[in-house]
């Protein structure tokens, strides 16, 4: 959540950082602000609400034309969304702005000691008491960058920080503990921003900060080191995407854009992952094969869409390895005491590789001596670096806030993961693998065919719009299945869903059926599953004579569920574990046609960011 963006070159700081800021929009927001360093002073503007609210206040009052610059978006945590919290935070004198990423655990305290020193604070933020430590400490030892790394080692929290000073107008300084941030590295010019997308229209180049860094930009060059002060190693690396990746490509919105990508996406994600023997090499694990071989038990933690991602991974690693596998809401695990060992395999799905919960569950599990994998897609952040080893997704930049192909490229590697360790363990044999692989190989063009089938879908959802609930139902994979496809109305049609264990409807839920509710059902497939599809048959029968309005997902060729589905969507015949690739798109496809009729911010739904780096 939140966007930072950082500039100092030959550019006008101002559009360099407005346009940079456009780019993380992605990640959610509700206020905006810049500060630019010119004539020997720090001008600022700041509103609450969208971009388009700051660029009429940068039209109305202009700012000065200068060469270094800061801006923010902020999603409130300390304080409402409004003008006067929103960031660059100044210090009395109006010398110093700070951006800020993160929660400051201890501000409050910090906050007292200032006001006790005299300082007046005008915000109800934690960020703010940053700005008046950074004057204070720059007054007694006239360096920014020494300046940020004595407030540093004051502060407690997760924290992303960029500032400048008037009084050294050709600097921007940053630090990082827990929060992203990364370097752009241009001719005669650097960038700072809590994702590449903020400068990749300026350059592929990239600096990786670690953990308690503070950097120093100048004109000329590039000085990272720890928050004591000590040189840091700087690490380098090329951004293999290009700005056309992050736009809509002729789709009304991004979500859209990245729902047709998906074929791709998979395609991508399975890439490399088989040697010229056929086997499976998986090189970014970097987990010895005799370690694996000793694991006893997994556990997933993720947050969100990547939660059900490990619900599904779940019934795959325990089907093809034998090892009893947990799943677990990040944002819970440490607070249980788990049970963890040396022979315990962790696996973190993230798709920012910054889930502040998905952090701090893996730290608490390598502290008790586990071995962490993590499921990333965004190379260099930080859940990747600091696991024992990682499985990117190829899924590129996805920027809709609601989660499509990052959700199902995580769904594969996570049957890479699971048919990997059956090859390290000899619970699966060569040939066993090998039909799993070409199976999902061709899971590319059954989704092409789910995509190329929706209209019906859309106009159903259209259909749906002035409806105020709407159930899930699913039997083994599909349960997870229903449960995201709840989340996705949740998230973008602010819509009453709920996803529900088909077999336990007569313990409850089944209370809830009534005339017209549409109750959207996912069967599974009479080949793999015969009995739980029988069982979902009567499930669907039981519904629909309560009067619902019965949503069927099932494959080609299922013709027991014709009689009982007012609305029948098909999808292709697919093994058992892997028909969640297929039967989530309508899902999709469903709730974004459904906001979009309901008038609804589909990229930017209310209330949510893309990348949650807070607890």
């Amino acid at each position: 959540m939140c966007g930072i963006v950082g500039y100092v070159g030959g550019q006008s700081a101002l559009d360099v950082v407005i346009a940079g800021l456009k780019r993380l929009e992605y990640r959610g927001y509700d206020s905006a602000g810049v500060a630019v360093l010119a004539d020997g002073g720090l001008a600022a503007a700041k509103k609450a609400g969208k971009l388009v609210n700051l660029e009429k206040e940068l039209v109305d009052r202009p700012l000065p034309s200068g060469s270094t610059g800061i801006g923010h978006t902020r999603w409130a945590t300390h304080g409402g969304p409004t003008d006067i919290n929103a960031h660059p935070h100044l210090d009395n004198a109006g010398r110093v702005a700070v951006v800020h990423n993160g929660i400051i655990e201890n501000f409050a305290a910090l906050r007292a000691e200032l006001e006790e020193r005299g300082h007046t604070l005008a915000s109800e933020t934690d960020t703010e008491v940053v700005s008046h430590l950074l004057a204070e400490s720059f007054s007694s030892c006239g360096d920014l960058a020494e300046a940020m790394r004595l407030v540093c080692r004051q502060l407690h929290g997760a924290f992303t920080l960029v500032a400048v000073h008037a009084d050294d107008p050709d600097v921007v300084v940053g630090a990082r503990r827990n929060s992203p941030l990364v370097v752009g590295v241009g001719e005669g010019e650097y960038f700072l921003a809590s994702d590449v997308a903020a400068f990749i229209a300026h350059t592929r180049s990239a600096i990786e900060l670690g953990q308690d860094q503070v950097v120093e930009l100048r004109r000329d060059g590039v000085t990272v080191t720890d928050f004591d002060g000590a040189a840091a190693d700087i690490r380098s690396y090329h951004v293999d995407w290009d700005a056309s990746a992050a736009e809509k490509g002729g789709y009304d919105y991004f979500m859209l854009k990245e729902i047709a990508e998906q074929p791709k996406a998979v395609a991508d994600t399975l890439l490399g992952r088989i040697d010229a023997s056929g086997r499976l090499s998986l090189d970014e694990l970097r987990i010895p094969d005799a370690v694996l071989r000793e694991t006893d038990k997994v556990v997933i933690v993720a947050c969100g869409t990547a939660f059900h991602a490990g619900l599904i991974a779940k019934y795959a690693i325990e089907h093809w390895t034998r090892i009893p596998c947990e799943v677990e809401l990040a944002s819970e695990f440490r607070y249980r005491d788990p049970i963890l060992g040396g022979r315990t395999l962790v696996v973190a799905i993230s798709q920012s590789g910054e889930t502040m919960d998905t952090l701090m569950a893996l730290r608490h599990a390598r502290e008790q001596g586990a071995k962490v994998l993590a499921i990333c897609n965004t190379n260099g952040s930080t859940i990747p670096r600091e696991s024992d080893a990682v499985l990117y997704t190829h899924a590129g930049p996805e920027v809709a806030v609601a989660s499509t192909k990052a959700f199902l490229t995580q769904l594969v590697a996570c049957y890479l993961v699971a048919l990997y360790l059956g090859q390290v363990r000899g619970t699966q044999w060569g040939d066993e693998i090998h039909a799993v692989i070409r199976d999902l190989a061709k899971i590319s063009d059954e989704v092409e065919r789910v995509l190329e089938t929706m209209e019906p879908v859309r106009a159903l959802a259209r259909s749906l719009a002035d409806k105020n609930t709407v159930l899930f139902l699913g039997r083994h994979v599909g349960h997870p299945v229903a449960l995201e496809g709840a989340l996705k109305l949740k998230e973008l049609a602010y819509m009453h869903a709920e996803g529900f264990a088909a077999g336990e409807l007569k313990h409850g839920p089944i209370a809830l059926i009534e005339r017209d509710l549409p109750v959207v059902v996912v069967v599974p497939s009479p080949r793999g599953r015969s009995v739980l599809h029988d069982k979902i048959v009567s499930n669907i029968q039981e519904i629909r004579a309560r009067g619902a309005r019965t949503i069927v997902i099932a494959e080609e060729g299922d013709t027991s569920v014709e009689p009982y589905a007012d609305h029948l969507i098909r999808i292709p015949a697919t093994p058992t574990l892997l028909q969640p690739l297929v039967a989530t798109v309508p899902l999709q496809v469903f709730a974004c046609e459904l906001a979009t009729a309901r008038g609804n911010e589909v990229d930017q739904p209310r209330n949510l960011a893309k990348s949650v780096t807070v607890e």
